[in-house]
């Protein structure tokens, strides 16, 4: 393919691109010069696991490396201390040097599912933010205008609500910027909510006397509660490192509206296989048996085919057939325990406030029997079967 059929191609599926021509002249270039472009995207290293929203942003990473080019993911080590709001009503915590190591070492791991180990760089941007002089931060922030900063959409609506904004919050996305001057990006990839930062990394580029980076966004992923963006923190995700049977389950649970958006996003299917989709929902074919094929296509994507298959088998034996998970985690008494105790020491629900309400919504079965007693404690005997909400079992011995 020539530079146009291949920005052509990278450009499929992005929210915003600025600009086409750029990239094809970039690729062009590239070309002539015989070196890959370096496409950046960068990591705020907040959580360990990778979840389906984020991994929108690393497929198309993944695709400039199949052209040949570099990834080069930056790891905000420094930027992360700041704590980026990132849209929400609130500052972000700040992160220690121990919450990032313990971070990225599991990141680190699950990046082998999506990109190509040897067209991967890791970097910090510590290292050329820590050593910045104040005289040098100082010449760094006379590069942007105060105006431009609080143009940023979370900004402005937390001033016009009388919310607070820290001046080091306005800072963020200045470093965030810097990032791509340091690694001299040719492309900068990301959600769709990060198109105001990128778009300031060209600014800052453009100082610098460097060539401004294109910036490509991604669309951001529903989660499982059909309204929120895919995230940890709202406890709606599936994560890529998540065992087959969770994935496939949690993938038969989206609502039926989001079908067709989940098999664009979340999985390797073309356009044909997906308009087929359309046609088949359309015409009134059961949604279940397309979230079928979705959380099959899901789990062979991370894990196998035949491991999708035997998910899939689960999923019937369980939520068909009505019988316990063959293979479940288990959780040893070594005495008289509460149930709402075991619940969390076995790590089905964070505390026992959240178990006692659980019960009392008559979401709690044991041995298929709904628990309606919050006080019941659990003797030591025969192994019994602890089930709580739709997916979440457990073997008491």
């Amino acid at each position: 393919m020539n530079a146009k059929e291949v920005a052509k191609r990278l450009i499929t599926g992005c929210k915003d691109v600025v600009s086409e021509a750029d990239l094809v002249q970039k690729l062009e270039k590239a070309e002539t010069e015989h070196r890959p472009l370096r496409a950046k995207l960068g990591i705020d290293a907040s959580g360990p696991d990778i979840h389906l929203g984020f991994a929108v942003v690393l497929w198309k990473l993944r695709e400039f490396q199949e052209q040949g080019h570099t990834a080069v993911l930056v790891v905000g080590d420094f930027t992360g201390k700041i704590g980026d709001p990132s849209g929400r009503s609130k500052t972000r915590p700040q992160l220690s040097d121990e919450d990032i190591d313990r971070n990225m070492a599991r990141y680190k791991e699950q990046i082998s599912k999506i990109l190509i180990p040897e067209r991967t760089e890791f970097v910090y941007n510590s290292s050329w933010s820590d050593p910045l002089t104040a005289r040098e931060i100082i010449k760094l922030a006379s590069r942007i205008t105060l105006a431009r900063i609080i143009e940023r959409e979370d900004f402005k609506n937390r001033l016009s609500q009388g919310l607070p904004v820290s001046l080091h919050e306005m800072l963020y996305p200045l470093f965030q910027a810097y990032d791509s001057v340091a690694v001299k990006a040719d492309v900068e990839l990301g959600g769709q909510d990060q198109y105001w930062n990128l778009l300031v990394g060209r600014e800052l580029q453009r100082s610098f006397g460097q060539d401004p980076q294109v910036i490509m966004t991604m669309p951001l992923l529903e989660g499982l509660d059909g309204k929120l963006k895919m995230s940890k923190s709202y406890d709606n995700y599936i994560g890529v490192s998540e065992p087959p049977q969770q994935i496939y389950g949690k993938a038969m649970s989206i609502p039926d509206a989001l079908i067709t958006r989940y098999f664009q996003l979340t999985t390797d299917w073309n356009h044909e296989q997906i308009r087929d989709v359309e046609q088949g929902l359309k015409r009134g074919d059961n949604p279940r048996d397309w979230k079928d094929k979705l959380a099959r296509a899901i789990v062979t994507r991370y894990h196998s085919p035949a491991e999708a298959d035997s998910a899939a088998l689960e999923f019937s034996r369980v939520f068909k057939e009505h019988k316990p998970p063959e293979e479940m985690p288990e959780h040893r008494l070594s005495g008289p325990a509460a149930l709402v105790e075991v619940i969390v020491a076995a790590g089905l629900l964070p505390s026992k406030s959240e178990a006692r309400r659980k019960i009392a919504e008559g979401a709690v079965y044991l041995d298929d029997a709904r628990v309606t007693d919050q006080g019941l404690t659990l003797e030591p005997g025969a192994p019994r079967v602890l089930k709580v909400g739709k997916r979440r079992f457990l073997r008491v011995v």
